[in-house]
């Protein structure tokens, strides 16, 4: 394909024809009806005209009777310029005027007639002309007619000057939407050649954005926008994928030696009713790893919307804090409690459970000192809590902060312990998969909200903001 013809098939240029056909149409429609109208006006003089002159010559003929009109005539038809004039007797008969000839029928007709005719002395000459018949006592007829010459002149200049419009509409219209084709076509083809490259591997490659904020500006931004989400998207994939080897890896050899032992050696029943106990532990959470990504996978798709409705998120607050107060009395901690009655939120009860449970899990994993400090912590703190939870209503959000003791997330760190697999514990020794905050985002997300990880001083404040479906709730302790 050559470069015009390219050119041609351009949705621009196409476009700029659309246009200038449209312009054109309108533009000779104009000039048509303008045509007309001066038509409509040159005859309306013309009726006019020819009006007053019969009225004079029929004033005549009633005072002076057909001699009288006939002096008239031909006075009138002496003059320079004069108007069309002919008087005939009842059988046709010319008897005074400056016509040499009419089509037949012509005078028999009274009323106003639009009609071909001689001058006398311009035989060879035919014209056109706007006659009336008058009809006058005795049969005599009279017809008094304007030369219709400056209406033709003026029909010939608006099409004279309506073809030239045409053409050079046609022309500057052609070469325009040629240039404006080629304009598009070239930012095109720029972002074509960008999208080979990076189709081709180089996808550090961004599409060209000249400044200029129009539509193709716009394309390209969002363009370089999911560009640079699936660049993230890809790296956190890598990382999962180095992460999943890592964290994988040791249970799974810890799976076959165990099972290797077992074989390698003779051992009673309970012994090996142990040793598949232990396995099975591990394989429990192998499975919750997997069930883990699973989860967050459907979350980020959106699947788990279906599931939707309105729902107090109060008494989920509640029953979560429930839950867990025995396990904080295990590792001797303290939650406290601090919601506002009736908040309403729309979304996943279920899945909105889990997050605040994750947070909640996370706080006694993570967030209490040591059991030798924790007298000092619990003095320093107040109210005398390690682990609190408040939620809270602000204007048209339901603000949600699960607040620990414990050594908290320095800020360079608190943008990547949300992805998948970190764990800022690089000895591992505590149990998790570095999945809990990565799930926890992934709700918040989904629910139209933010997350923002937050100094407690000491330990980490989750501050969590979701859309609220309350004005005036009830504050409770």
């Amino acid at each position: 394909m050559t470069a015009f013809v390219k050119l041609l098939r351009t949705t621009a240029f196409k476009l700029s024809l659309v246009y200038l056909l449209a312009f054109a149409l309108v533009a000779g429609a104009m000039m048509v009806w303008a045509g007309w109208r001066a038509k409509q006006l040159f005859d309306d003089q013309i009726a006019s005209t020819i009006e007053v002159e019969i009225a004079g010559l029929a004033e005549q003929y009633r005072q002076l009777g057909i001699r009288g009109l006939v002096e008239a005539v031909e006075r009138r038809a002496r003059q320079p310029g004069a108007s069309l004039y002919l008087v005939t007797t009842f059988a046709g008969e010319t008897v005074v005027g400056n016509l040499a000839a009419l089509p037949p029928g012509v005078i028999q007709r009274p009323g106003v007639v639009e009609t071909g005719y001689q001058r006398i002395g311009e035989v060879e000459q035919r014209r056109r002309a706007l006659a009336r018949i008058f009809i006058l006592p005795g049969g005599f007829r009279l017809l008094v007619g304007r030369d219709l010459e400056d209406r033709e002149a003026l029909r010939r200049i608006m099409t004279s000057a309506l073809t030239t419009t045409l053409l050079w509409l046609t022309l500057i219209g052609t070469i325009g939407g040629i240039w404006v084709a080629r304009r598009v076509l070239l930012r095109v083809d720029a972002m074509n050649a960008s999208v080979q490259k990076i189709m081709q591997g180089d996808f550090l490659g961004r599409l060209p954005v000249n400044g200029s904020q129009d539509e193709l500006d716009r394309l390209a931004e969002n363009l370089n926008a999911m560009l640079d989400r699936i660049e993230e998207l890809m790296n956190e994939l890598r990382q999962v994928s180095d992460n999943i080897a890592h964290d994988l890896k040791t249970p799974l050899t810890r799976l076959r030696n165990r099972a290797e032992e077992a074989l390698r050696r003779e051992r009673t029943g309970e012994d090996y009713r142990a040793t598949l106990e232990t396995m099975i532990d591990d394989s429990d959470n192998l499975i919750k790893i997997f069930n883990a990504l699973l989860m967050i996978a459907r979350v980020e798709a959106g699947r788990e919307q279906d599931g939707n409705s309105i729902f107090d998120l109060s008494q989920v607050a509640k029953d979560m804090v429930d839950l867990f107060e025995p396990l904080a009395e295990e590792a001797n901690a303290r939650i406290v409690l601090d919601v506002d009655q009736g908040l309403k939120i729309k979304g996943n009860r279920e899945l909105i459970g889990q997050a605040i449970a994750n947070l909640l899990d996370n706080a006694l994993k993570y967030g209490l000192p040591d059991p030798a400090q924790n007298q000092a912590v619990l003095e320093n703190v107040q109210s005398s809590a390690l682990i609190s939870v408040r939620l809270s209503h602000e204007k048209d959000k339901v603000k949600l902060v699960v607040a620990d003791c414990g050594t908290g997330i320095a800020e360079q760190n608190r943008e990547r312990v949300l992805s998948r697999f970190v764990r800022l514990e690089m000895s591992r020794t505590k149990p998790g998969s570095g999945l809990g905050l990565s799930l926890v985002s992934a709700v918040i997300k989904l629910h139209g909200g933010k997350m923002n990880l937050e100094d407690n001083e000491p330990g980490l404040r989750v501050v969590v903001t979701l859309p609220a479906l309350v004005d005036s709730p009830r504050s409770v302790g």
